[in-house]
């Protein structure tokens, strides 16, 4: 079906940030989609493009972007509508790909071809007359059942995500031994509002305000005092032991001098009191012991391969990669020869197309990995990743707390799916890790 527009405009994400949305019109209808931001980004991720002009928008506009969309991107698929088919998205992400010509699509801006890339999707979903889950799923020769993601829930948040000392970026609470998504959501709930009136009582009213994400940000000090916290909330919902944690470290962000800095938020920060990563790796290990983690992701800076590698042969869990692996095939294939990791975190606007993003999937199943698909925390009303995760059938998912209507828009439309498919899929459960094989 040919395309007979693609148009892109500045909207706001949940950060009140620009960021491009792109329209793409074919006979079938308007096909709309809205790229998300990071806020801790990897050196290593597809470039982002920002305007700079700190007049506007404090240099964070997306003009550019969005003109290298209507003035280069646009006119060039129109020339070549007859040739280019929507459903062939590998040949359209290569076609935008050469269109910019730089291997990190930093000529054009990775939120403009993403955006583009993102509307085709759906576009030829719309063509085939079938959900995007299903487009998805046949995109990526995903097995059936169906798989339904365990969400992985930011309830309370630390890092540069929240003021506090707490030096971890987030601590996610994951619904394992549940029969189904729509009771891991509930669960997930009822832990996060439990939590949430503890904060409160514990650490005063202020407490129960939310970082980015929509996890609660007390003035915690120290990991323990988080995960304890989190216990508690579990244990009085009713759910001890049916409840995994996960945490999001962002280790990068206070890495420094071959060091990290779990201080890091303080100026007068003591250097005599930073760690190394044999140090940090022993200061998790500990924390495994006493708590229900089931995956770490970040646990050591981008480029600190020696610690990865180091870590991943010690301990027994999901070990995850994220500024490690941003979603690039080579940092991706890297850390597999390495043994540097067993997960990655998919983000779409880390390598800033569709397919290639489903690649990294599959070459992470190949090599017996786990993948959960991920939103970043300047995030939007788009719901593609939760179509995303089932069409992939990765089996787990990180989109937020179960609160601010941008988050849950994800897990909404995972509940809608779950409906949709009735008996055709299965809840991932304690099984998030290996869902590909189940």
């Amino acid at each position: 079906m040919a395309i007979s527009k693609v148009f892109a405009r500045y909207v706001y994400d949940s950060r009140g940030n620009p960021t491009v949305e792109v329209e793409l019109t074919t006979e079938n209808g308007v096909f709309r989609s809205i790229v998300p931001s990071g806020a801790s980004t990897g050196i290593h991720e597809a470039l982002e493009l920002r305007d700079g002009d700190k007049s506007k928008w404090l240099g964070k506009g997306v003009l550019k972007a969005v003109a290298n969309v209507n003035d280069v991107l646009a006119p060039a698929i129109l020339e070549k509508a007859s040739e280019l088919n929507v459903k062939d998205q590998k040949a359209f992400d290569q076609f935008l790909n050469s269109l910019d010509g730089t291997p990190n699509k930093s000529k054009l801006g990775a939120n403009a071809i993403l955006g583009i890339s993102l509307a085709v999707a759906k576009a030829a979903a719309a063509e085939k007359k079938v959900p995007l889950y299903q487009h998805l799923h046949d995109l990526a020769g995903s097995p059936e059942p169906f798989v339904l993601p365990v969400p992985f829930m930011n309830v309370l948040n630390g890092g540069s995500h929240a003021g506090g000392a707490l030096a971890f970026q987030e601590f996610m609470i994951a619904p394992l031994d549940v029969p189904t998504f729509s009771e891991a959501l509930r669960v997930g709930s009822e832990v996060y509002h439990t939590l949430k009136s503890l904060a409160k009582k514990e650490y005063g009213q202020s407490a129960g305000n939310v970082g980015d994400e929509g996890g609660v940000a007390p003035d915690i000090q120290t990991p323990k005092e988080a995960l304890d916290l989190i216990v508690s909330a579990i244990e009085k919902a009713g759910y001890t032991g049916k409840v995994g944690i996960a945490l999001d470290v962002a280790s990068s962000e206070f890495y420094h001098d071959n060091k990290y800095d779990l201080d890091y938020k303080n100026p007068a920060s003591d250097p005599s009191k930073w760690l190394s990563g044999e140090e940090l790796a022993q200061l998790y290990a500990d924390l495994l012991k006493e708590y229900p983690i089931v995956s770490i992701e970040d646990p050591f800076a981008e480029d600190d391969w020696d610690a990865w590698v180091h870590f991943a042969q010690k301990v027994d869990i999901q070990i995850v990669g994220d500024d490690l692996t941003v979603t690039n095939p080579i940092r991706i294939s890297t850390a597999i020869e390495k043994k540097a990791a067993n997960a990655l975190l998919l983000k779409v606007n880390q390598i800033g197309s569709l397919s290639e993003s489903i690649q990294a999937a599959k070459d992470s199943y190949a090599a017996g990995w786990g993948v959960m698909v991920s939103h970043r925390s300047g995030e939007t009303e788009d719901t593609f990743i939760a179509d995303l995760s089932v069409g992939l059938r990765a089996g787990q998912i990180k989109t937020g707390a179960p609160a601010r209507s941008e988050r849950l828009a994800k897990l909404n439309q995972i509940k809608r799916i779950e409906e949709a498919l009735g008996d055709k899929a299965i809840y991932a459960g304690r099984d998030f890790h290996k869902s590909v094989a189940i």
